[in-house]
């Protein structure tokens, strides 16, 4: 019998791993405090209150994440906290919220943020959090905030008053209704502009729209740079521990050309059980072609989710891919 940690342990590993200063590592504890679900955040929730402020900035980035209505009144508690950084992960968290279907949290949730940006005694940093946070209310009510906005005697916030979008803002919008831009590095900036604020569905849009470029594109040079800005986009989506683009991930698997190192690092966080057959058939196609490189790198993911999902060769995924890679599937076994 396999003598599994208790989920309170895992999860006080990486509560404690949220103040690292890697945000690599901070980011992948986040990812998977969302998977463990409901459970994770009650116990967030009940050592929020004695956390450090990194932590707790952790935290709050985790409940954005979660979008858990259990978590806004701690949420608005840390908009009063000490630090702006804490206050500016809160306003995340809150912002969340605004879309839930309970009505009286999707309320209280936009009263939280408008006290913010209206209150003149706050630092202009974290009311402009609070404004961007606002920036999708429907335009009757948007209107009246605006029109506050506009009379502030500090031009920063008046300026935001008739907001006009931010460059990086109005090329994302363009490239989620697949209008992409001619350089891919231009839609990699907009794409770090609005990585954690993005809707989980436009992602899912641009990671379409770029495999769309990808196949037009006849240059072998360009074609890669768009594939690496692909793989950024499936980060962005497992930073959330969403499998939205899941589909993508695994059909990019059985591409001819080594994929960046991205999308492995993406199914290292989101990858199930239906990855394990492309990935052993990718395994095994760099196995024939000497590849070290990618060979560990497939490994490496193919461990991840086998370890993750507790998953063993009595499963009917594990039972399929040996089935078919019986030589791949069999050694990345051995890895696990």
């Amino acid at each position: 019998m396999v003598i599994r940690r208790s989920s309170s342990a895992d999860v006080r590993q990486l509560i404690d791993a949220l103040g690292a200063a890697d945000d690599v590592a901070a980011e992948s504890a986040i990812a998977r405090l969302v998977v463990i679900g409901p459970r994770a955040i009650e116990h967030l929730l009940q050592e929020f209150p004695s956390a450090t402020g990194r932590v707790r900035a952790g935290m709050l980035r985790t409940f954005e994440a979660a979008a858990d209505p259990r978590t806004l009144p701690t949420a608005r508690a840390a908009l009063l906290d000490g630090s702006a950084v804490v206050q500016t992960a809160a306003i995340g968290a809150v912002r969340a919220l605004l879309a839930s279907t309970r009505a009286d949290v999707a309320r209280d949730a936009l009263d939280a943020l408008v006290t913010v940006a209206l209150d003149r005694d706050r630092i202009v940093p974290v009311r402009l959090a609070a404004i961007d946070a606002l920036r999708d209310l429907s335009p009757d009510v948007r209107r009246p905030l605006e029109t506050k906005l506009a009379a502030d005697p500090d031009p920063e916030i008046s300026g935001r008053g008739e907001p006009e979008p931010p460059e990086g803002d109005r090329l994302w919008k363009d490239a989620v209704e697949g209008r992409l831009p001619t350089a891919p590095d231009a839609l990699k900036r907009a794409l770090a502009a609005v990585r954690t604020r993005a809707r989980l569905t436009e992602l899912q849009h641009v990671v379409d729209h770029i495999r769309a470029r990808e196949q037009r594109e006849s240059d072998a040079l360009k074609r890669e740079e768009w594939r690496a800005v692909r793989g950024a986009v499936h980060q962005a989506l497992a930073a959330r521990s969403s499998r939205l683009a899941l589909y993508d991930l695994r059909d990019s698997l059985l591409d001819p050309d080594r994929l960046p190192v991205a999308f492995l690092a993406a199914l290292e966080e989101i990858g199930d059980e239906t990855c394990l057959e492309p990935l052993a058939a990718a395994y095994d196609a760099s196995s024939r072609s000497g590849d070290a490189w990618w060979r560990e790198h497939v490994a490496t993911a193919f461990r991840a989710i086998v370890t993750r999902e507790g998953l063993t060769r009595r499963h009917t995924a594990v039972k399929r891919a040996l089935a078919r890679w019986p030589d791949a599937a069999a050694d990345l076994m051995l890895r696990v």
